[in-house]
């Protein structure tokens, strides 16, 4: 049963379970009948739940195969509901926007950021919480601002926004920030490669979103169709996959801000080498996302299959800085680093398609 829920008074408030020794016991199978199965319930638990004679129960089969039995008036498990974050003045706004984070990420889905005493919250920490809401949480809005009190609610409904459509458009952001990075290097376009590093943003708030939706998953089963994931025993490959997608943008934006740190244009010869190596690196990234949501194993082992291709490219494309300039060998480098990065996440997101899908191909 669950127990009532306990608010603790440190500085975030959080809702907490007893842990409760499981009792068990066997009991046999009956028929009356001839056709129905009937199997008695301990009384102390009746009781305790004052159920009677036509009580009304619910009935559920888990994932697993187990039933579970409740009354129809049982309380279900409530998600958590709201936090309270009390600031002091002087307190540091980076790190009251990481006690956000976690409220956010732990379920709650209301946020009342107070000053402590009533006191007044400084414009500058009201400023940054209120850009960061807007920027990095989906699905937020601001519902109370003023003074002493910032208040943001979590709106969005999970099968709005499923695990599979987030990761997807992570994926396919990413994609494009790795593509709009090597274009603007081969232009020198600065312009384009600080719009990459502004993109970079809604990669990582679509990646706390999801992680806000595993941990759910993995406390509570009953959400887990709901996100749209088959199994709780799929939350960790899910976020491996997404911290991977946010380190392949993460990569992008670095080769981008090794771009503005270039005073010239990049030869032609060495241009051409980091064309290769970006194609075959941001193909096998596009096609292990495509094996991940097409549950392929086959096409997830070829992207692994290629990293040998990778590494050669790579070499061929360092070997080409050697008519390079000396004062930009080494963004140049880093931009090589940053797209064999790119390739070896692809290859770490398709060792866990294989494992998810490895029953498809097992005799």
């Amino acid at each position: 049963m669950m127990t009532e829920a306990k608010k603790s008074h440190a500085v975030l408030s959080v809702t907490t379970a007893t842990n409760e020794k499981i009792n068990e016991e066997q009991r046999k199978l009956q028929v009356t009948g001839g056709s129905t199965f009937i199997l008695s319930l301990p009384k102390e638990w009746a009781i305790k739940n004052k159920l009677k004679r036509g009580s009304s129960m619910l009935v559920r089969e888990e994932e697993d195969g187990s039933l579970c039995v409740m009354p129809s008036s049982f309380p279900k498990k409530e998600r958590q509901e709201e936090a309270f974050i009390r600031v002091s003045q002087v307190e540091n706004p980076d790190a009251i926007m990481r006690t956000a984070i976690s409220a956010y990420l732990n379920g709650y889905s209301i946020l009342h950021i107070k000053g402590q005493g009533q006191k007044t919250l400084s414009s500058k920490t009201r400023n940054h919480l209120k850009n960061f809401a807007r920027n990095y949480l989906v699905g937020t809005e601001i519902v109370i601002d003023t003074p002493t009190e910032l208040t943001l609610q979590v709106l969005l409904n999970y099968p709005e926004l499923t695990i599979q459509n987030a990761l997807s458009r992570m994926s396919i952001i990413a994609s494009s920030m790795h593509k709009e990075a090597i274009g603007a290097l081969r232009k020198l376009d600065y312009a384009n490669a600080k719009a990459v590093i502004e993109t970079d943003r809604e990669v990582n708030r679509f990646a706390l979103y999801i992680v806000r939706l595993l941990k759910l998953a993995v406390s509570n089963q009953r959400v887990v169709k709901e996100i749209g994931i088959e199994s709780q025993r799929e939350c960790l490959g899910y976020r491996l996959i997404a911290k991977s997608v946010e380190r392949t943008a993460d990569h992008a934006t670095k080769i981008a801000e090794n771009t503005l740190q270039l005073s010239e244009p990049v030869k032609e010869e060495i241009l051409g080498k980091l064309s290769v190596l970006s194609g075959l690196a941001n193909s096998m990234f596009e096609d292990t996302m495509e094996a991940l949501f097409k549950h392929d194993f086959n096409l997830a082992e070829t992207v692994i299959e290629k990293l040998a291709q990778v590494y050669e490219a790579e070499k061929e494309t360092v070997d080409s800085l050697s008519s390079a300039k000396a004062d930009e060998i080494v963004d140049l480098r880093l931009i090589i680093e940053s797209i064999r990065r790119t390739a070896e996440y692809a290859a770490d997101i398709s060792e866990v398609v294989l494992n998810m899908n490895v029953e498809s191909v097992l005799g």
